[in-house]
């Protein structure tokens, strides 16, 4: 597997995080990243810093996304962005390092809420 900085999805995720008022996410503390010949299924992932790793490190929190490159180049410019705002709803309000579940409190990150930020985002744009 190779992996490559991706600064094409830093400008988007720093569009999306803007028009939907993340507030919370400091773009410049998440790094993009576009990997190519990866077995996974995943269309793109969110890798967390757990704080062990920041007090060991001396390091404030970060984040990495990664785009598996043979699954979301191919994808409409909507759906790119559908992925990276999936992703994005895996960060804390905190921006601990930490990664939010896809079923936490009650809340969930599946397609109908994904979907409600999509809508909202193309309407702002």
């Amino acid at each position: 597997m190779k992996v490559n900085r991706a600064d094409d999805i830093k400008l988007k995720l720093v569009e999306i995080i803007e028009k939907l008022e993340m507030n919370h996410i400091n773009p410049d503390r998440i790094i993009c990243m576009r990997s190519t010949g990866s077995t996974s299924d995943a269309t793109a992932r969110i890798w967390s810093f757990p704080k062990i790793w920041q007090k060991a490190l001396d390091l404030e929190s970060h984040y990495i996304i990664e785009v598996l490159a043979e699954k979301y180049d191919d994808l409409s410019e909507d759906d790119k962005q559908r992925t990276l705002i999936h992703e994005l709803m895996h960060v804390p309000k905190t921006f601990s390092g930490a990664l939010v579940p896809h079923k936490c409190f009650g809340k969930r990150i599946d397609r109908r809420s994904v979907e409600k930020l999509f809508k909202e985002f193309k309407r702002k744009r």
